[in-house]
């Protein structure tokens, strides 16, 4: 079983670097202090959450950026609340920071409502050109870029892969928030791909609590069903652990688009490598703290996915795991 970054050693990893530098603080006390705002959209908290903000921090301390001695990042913690993400991006605007890192589309946008001059970094982000956030992948021409979650084509593969664990599926539940354009993007590539492996599809909005579980109930009805969720995990954040448990409860296979899914007792998750992701997003706040432009930096699409399997859900559901699909899984949870 995987082990996730606490509280207090995320904290440790922020402050440690600065306490690493006492005689290099004093000595450059003329060195300007640059700040950085990071608005995520977890829960605070969050494990998984705290170990992506970590590999964010290190990546920042190896290029030569020292909490405490040279910049200062303040943290706010929107848990998938549209208007905590417009509360706390005008929060964080308002402290005029040199750069700000954003967690989701929709925090991409709320910083753009604050200000179209604070340079935006976003990591795990769908579709930017559609979402309106940058005019094009190759150049921005905005103040935001980072980095890409997936193209929607990739939403197919999430049904290859549910069909591969559970090959007795032959309708499927799409869960996506239809306000969200990388919801409907999501669905209409999984449409593309259900009729070559015989899977009749029903989509389910996420509106809001009743409507999941009247939804999937329903559809739980019918013999042979499967979950799939699409869209960034942000805009379903409060639901995470409902849809899970109706998952479990009407015993339907599910794949999600994050392994914190599967960690609460989620089947399966295909998702770029959200670590890496924020990782290479130092590089670019870096190179924005040092005069480069957002505008001018390309959105840079995932180098890593991660497949994540919970072989006690699994068995739960009465499956059994291709061993093709454990030699591929980075992540199993026993």
């Amino acid at each position: 079983m995987a082990s996730y970054i606490g509280r207090r050693k995320f904290l440790a990893t922020l402050g440690g670097a600065a306490a690493a530098w006492p005689l290099a603080a004093r000595a450059q006390k003329s060195e300007q202090m640059r700040r950085i705002g990071v608005l995520v959209s977890a829960v605070e908290g969050d494990p998984k959450q705290l170990e992506y903000i970590t590999a964010f921090a290190q990546g920042l301390a190896e290029l030569g950026w020292t909490v405490g001695r040279n910049v200062r990042i303040e943290y706010r913690w929107g848990a998938g609340d549209l208007d905590r993400f417009r509360r706390y991006a005008a929060e964080l605007v308002a402290l005029s920071p040199d750069v700000v890192l954003a967690s989701a589309g929709s925090i991409v946008g709320a910083f753009q409502q604050a200000s179209r001059t604070v340079p935006i970094v976003f990591v795990t982000t769908i579709d930017p050109v559609g979402g309106g956030w940058v005019e094009s992948l190759s150049r921005p021409g905005t103040n935001a870029t980072g980095f890409a979650s997936y193209e929607f084509s990739m939403s197919g593969k999430w049904l290859e892969l549910l069909k591969e664990i559970a090959p007795g599926v032959k309708r499927v539940a799409v869960i996506r928030d239809p306000s969200v354009p990388a919801g409907s993007g999501g669905l209409a590539a999984i449409q593309t791909v259900a009729p070559s492996l015989s899977v009749e599809l029903t989509p389910v909005g996420v509106r809001d609590a009743g409507e999941i579980e009247r939804a999937i109930t329903t559809f739980a009805r019918g013999p042979n069903g499967g979950l799939i969720m699409v869209g960034p995990p942000s805009s379903v954040q409060r639901h995470n652990d409902l849809i899970v448990a109706l998952a479990a409860r009407h015993r339907l296979p599910a794949i999600y688009p994050s392994s914190i899914f599967v960690i609460t007792g989620g089947l399966m998750s295909y998702a770029p490598d959200r670590v890496d992701q924020y990782r290479r997003a130092a590089s670019y706040v870096d190179r924005i703290l040092k005069g480069e432009k957002p505008a001018d930096l390309p959105v840079q699409a995932p180098t890593k996915y991660e497949l994540a399997i919970n072989l006690k859900t699994a068995k739960a559901l009465g499956l059994t795991t291709p061993d093709k699909l454990l030699a591929l899984a980075d992540e199993v949870i026993e």
